[in-house]
């Protein structure tokens, strides 16, 4: 399992997305070198993890509980087939294009160590939206991508650390429940009856996932 590029992109102006200012950083290409990963704070504030990458609409994007994204190059082959036309690396708006690993199937709460120092948490699927269809440019993208249920994975950052493509991923931990991102992903858009069992991964969960099913079970906040 290796990390294949570390991608970050630049603000650009896009007619496909309804951000403040119409610029989107989801044109993401491979980076040269090592790439600084942290913290950006909370959603709503905190942009990308990446320094040198840029969230541009931080009403729906970026903050700690998004902080990375991860498509696994695999998906990306099998979407080229589809397509017909190549997909590089980056190509998804993914930050980090993987070798080796199922990432729509990792776990929730399911910790990777990238390189020397940093360690990384699953959270959640990343749900398709006008700007990822614009970006793409095919048609009934977000039905078609939605249907696949391979949505890669959102991650926030547990240890700092510098990353480089060729770096090696180790899964550090992983927990003893079965939620997956792609439980995670078809419970939030089209399978509302899994909502309660994605509780089994607790407080691991993108806390907008979480409530969402704590709302469709009717538990309380303080249940989780």
């Amino acid at each position: 399992m290796r990390l294949l590029t570390v991608n970050t992109g630049r603000p650009k102006a896009a007619s496909c997305t309804d951000a403040p200012g119409g610029v989107t950083g989801i044109d993401k290409r491979p980076a040269d070198g090592p790439v600084r990963v942290a913290d950006p704070g909370p959603k709503g504030t905190g942009g990308s993890g990446l320094a040198g990458d840029s969230v541009c609409d931080l009403r729906h994007h970026g903050g700690s509980d998004q902080a990375v994204y991860a498509f696994a190059r695999e998906e990306l082959d099998a979407w080229e087939r589809e397509l017909g036309r190549p997909l590089a690396n980056g190509a998804f708006g993914e930050n980090l294009t993987t070798g080796g690993i199922d990432v729509s199937g990792a776990r929730i709460g399911e910790r990777w160590r990238i390189g020397a120092d940093l360690v990384l948490e699953v959270t959640s699927g990343r749900i398709p939206c006008r700007t990822f269809a614009g970006h793409v440019g095919e048609e009934r993208w977000v039905k078609r991508f939605t249907q696949a249920a391979a949505p890669g994975a959102y991650l926030r950052v547990i240890e700092p650390g510098e990353i480089r493509a060729g770096d090696p991923v180790e899964i550090v931990y992983r927990p003893d429940h079965d939620v997956t991102v792609r439980m995670e992903f078809l419970a939030t858009t089209t399978r509302r009856d899994l909502l309660p069992e994605l509780l089994a991964a607790g407080g691991a969960l993108h806390p907008e996932a979480l409530r969402a099913a704590l709302k469709y079970t009717g538990k309380p906040a303080a249940d989780s």
